[in-house]
């Protein structure tokens, strides 16, 4: 199984016949200048590419109404003038008499994703289409948008492939209220929209594009809305890599990327890249800048789970929420005209070209180490399946350098630990020298501290700038290992939760699978983006605790904000399961399902509440995770 790419040149027949700056912007050098890059960069030729079907009329009544699919055929028999006059009267719309074909294809390129990815056929895969989709509703185009790409295809997956729980998450700087209003009384999907918002002044102008709009009916809860009230989203194409890998931990990794909106060509060829990357599996570039939520975000996320908490216990355990006063500093006192291609939304476009633009200049596709995942393992061999790309590293260290490191620590004089070591130590090298992305080494669990401590020491000298140590397990913190800011030492598995430093954390293993994912989501993952590591060492020691499927979700997290960079030190007597499951996750692949959920202990939410309330003053990155506790609100 690969990735997909659907696509039709067909697409970028429909174009603007009349002068109108509102619409000219949706182009089809959207789609051809995307299809360039990826072919520029030798993604296109990494995707197994399918050709768009168009959908039937009887798909689109899943979503449109009969009366709305006839007027669109219509349009293939009318005029420039009559088109003209049929477009004005919708919002931000401009047909063409191929534009029933265009958007037959844009609908049925989402169709066959779908069936391409719940047949077995790929594992994900982007459907790079034009018009897009989410502001249409049952009745109506609007917002460029004729059928409705991505409802259509929900709709799809629950009637011919009886799925009954769809996340939809919606990426765009305005709100998707054709799929809002699609699934809002729906509880088998649940839709996350984020977007630009202005406290209503920013288009499309809908007061349920809030985040107290929250679903109807069965389907409260089922809608949740991320409005951001201040200034640009500033969603660089990295950040849509990111992203993308953070998703594709759900679901079996099963992902279906359809494009929407973007028209800037650049940002949105370089985006679509960016996902495309991801999709494929490689490690998505490092995010640059200080990693500092602005308020108007964090308002925004807390009015987010005010809205939600009523609907989602996980959400309840923190206790009450405090409801934000939304803060009222919307330029001007009046609506905004930002329509998708209105006077106004093309001149803030210009004022922020330069700004993307210098951006883009910095961001370059980083390319794909030679070998993606290495191994160096001594006694797993037996039962032990790797992907098919994963080298076998017989290499070891020079002796002389492996037995000079070695007299650091007494555990390393046996034979068999200094074998290890040697490995240890040659896998490392190749990750810092860019030759590997990722890699698995073996430890004799006597050994398991001092090859770690070693590993670090030996990062720090050879290039790190910064190493995150996760250590799992019966494994101590070097005690002369410098507290100087370039390396984060996170514990797992302590006897109790303690921040000694901002650089120096310790917390208990968490009982529960709710209580696993509130550490690794409002404690790990949030402390390995303030940190920004260009290395992580996951070191799973004796008497680790944590299961299979925990600890490939660990791994596939640490992976993102590393850039990949991630060196994995198991147990010599660990199992080939857990080996080969690691192995997937840092090639790519999605971790395996946690199983059935339940809450978290009180004890360990109290726990990751203190830590994180010790933290928060020099993590400002733990503020996104919600409110501490350990602060007064306000």
């Amino acid at each position: 199984m690969g990735t997909a790419l659907v696509y039709h040149e067909d697409m970028t027949e429909a174009r603007l016949l009349w002068e109108d700056p509102e619409c000219e912007i949706e182009s089809p050098e959207r789609l051809t200048t995307a299809l360039e890059r990826l072919q520029q960069h030798g993604l296109e030729q990494r995707c197994l590419r399918l050709t768009a079907r168009e959908a039937s009329e009887a798909e689109l009544g899943l979503v449109h109404s009969p009366e709305y699919v006839a007027l669109l055929r219509g349009t293939q028999a009318l005029g420039t003038r009559e088109l003209q006059a049929l477009s004005r009267q919708y919002d931000a719309i401009y047909f063409h008499p191929s534009t029933f074909h265009c958007a037959r294809l844009a609908a049925g390129a989402g169709l066959q994703l779908v069936d391409a990815v719940l047949t077995g056929a790929v594992h994900n895969g982007l459907a790079l289409v034009r018009p897009p989709g989410h502001h249409s509703q049952r009745a109506a185009a609007n917002g460029f948008c004729v059928f409705n790409n991505v409802a259509l295809a929900a709709k799809h997956a629950q009637e011919k492939h009886g799925l009954h729980r769809i996340l939809i998450v919606d990426w765009d700087v305005h709100h998707g209220q054709g799929i809002q209003y699609t699934f809002e009384d729906d509880p088998s999907i649940l839709y996350f929209s984020w977007h630009r918002y202005e406290h209503g002044r920013f288009w499309p102008y809908l007061r349920e594009s809030n985040a107290d709009s929250v679903g109807q009916g069965q389907g409260r809860g089922f809608t949740v809305n991320l409005p951001w009230n201040q200034g640009q989203m500033q969603a660089t194409p990295e950040c849509f890599a990111h992203l993308t890998q953070l998703l594709q931990v759900l679901a079996g990794g099963r992902v279906c990327a359809v494009l929407e909106g973007g028209y800037h060509l650049e940002s949105l060829s370089q985006s679509v890249c960016m996902m495309v990357q991801a999709l494929l599996g490689d490690p998505a570039p490092r995010l640059l800048g200080p990693m500092v939520p602005h308020h108007s975000a964090l308002e925004s996320i807390q009015s987010v789970r005010a809205a939600q908490a009523p609907h989602w216990t996980s959400l309840q355990q923190e206790g009450p929420v405090p409801i934000p006063s939304p803060s009222n500093h919307s330029p001007e006192g009046k609506p905004s005209t930002l329509l998708p291609g209105g006077s106004e939304f093309k001149t803030a476009a210009a004022q922020t070209a330069a700004a993307l633009s210098s951006l883009l200049d910095q961001l370059c596709l980083q390319p794909t180490p030679p070998v993606r995942m290495a191994v160096a393992l001594t006694s797993l061999g037996a039962g032990l399946v790797l992907p098919p790309d994963v080298l076998c590293e017989k290499g070891s260290a020079p002796q002389e350098e492996t037995q000079a490191w070695a007299r650091l620590h007494e555990a390393l004089a046996k034979d068999e630990a200094l074998t290890a070591l040697g490995k240890v130590l040659y896998l490392l090298d190749g990750i810092l020298d860019g030759q590997v992305s990722s890699g698995i080494a073996a430890t004799p669990a006597p050994a398991a501290a001092a090859t770690l401590d070693v590993a670090i020491r030996r990062g720090l000298s050879q290039g790190a700038q910064r190493l995150l140590c996760v250590a799992v397990g019966q494994l101590d913190r070097p005690s002369d290992l410098a507290d100087d800011g370039r390396n984060l030492w996170l514990n797992i598995r302590s006897k109790e939760a303690a921040a000694l430093s901002m650089f120096h954390v310790s917390v208990p293993l968490p009982a529960t699978t709710g209580g696993f994912l509130n550490c690794v989501l409002a404690l790990v993952l949030p402390l390995a983006y303030g940190f920004q590591p260009d290395l992580v060492l996951l070191a799973l020691g004796p008497a680790h605790g944590l299961q299979d499927p925990q600890a490939a979700l660990l791994a596939a997290l640490l992976r993102v904000p590393a850039g990949g960079r991630v060196l994995a030190l198991v147990d010599a007597e660990s199992t080939p399961q857990l080996a080969g499951v690691l192995a997937r996750v840092l090639c790519g692949e999605a971790p395996p399902s946690l199983g059935p959920f339940s809450m978290a202990s009180p004890e360990d939410t109290q726990a990751l509440m203190y830590l994180r309330g010790q933290l928060e003053p020099h993590w400002k990155m733990l503020q996104v995770a919600g409110e501490t506790g350990g602060q007064d609100s306000g």
